[in-house]
């Protein structure tokens, strides 16, 4: 399974810790690329483009308080991106809403929290049933 990545400068060193101790998973790194000043709504774009695209089949962003990088996720259609910030929110995030892009708020949790929480997320499933029903009268607009 492959997993994009992407981070804005507040999110760098989070996003970094993540990529090292998973290293036997298959990531793709879509920046930034140092702790210097970005902007979070290029690398939400290219980590979104990579799920729509098939290059990916789960996401991860990163940014300061989490709540910009969501929202810029958010705007694209099939991208259901939600903010964890503990273990069981990310687990119910992935099983009850359908969630492939997990954000974390690299200024609120420690790299063992994300760890924590990014393997909660990633292991967990969606459910469908009721649950694709909610997400598909999203994507209609309803």
């Amino acid at each position: 399974m492959k997993i994009s990545i992407g981070a804005d400068h507040r999110g760098y060193e989070l996003k970094q810790h993540l990529i090292t101790y998973f290293s036997a998973y298959s990531w793709i790194d879509q920046g930034a690329t140092s702790e210097q000043r970005s902007d979070y709504p290029v690398f939400a774009k290219r980590v979104c483009n990579d799920l729509l695209q098939g290059k990916a089949e789960q996401g991860v962003l990163l940014c300061g308080s989490g709540v910009g990088i969501s929202i810029a996720a958010n705007r694209h259609k099939k991208i259901y991106a939600a903010l964890c910030w503990s273990a069981d929110i990310a687990r119910l995030a992935r099983e009850d809403d359908g969630a492939n892009v997990l954000v974390l708020p690299a200024d609120f949790i420690t790299p063992e929290q994300a760890v924590e929480i990014f393997q909660q997320w990633h292991n967990a499933s969606f459910k469908q049933g009721i649950y694709q029903k909610r997400l598909d009268m999203i994507d209609l607009d309803l």
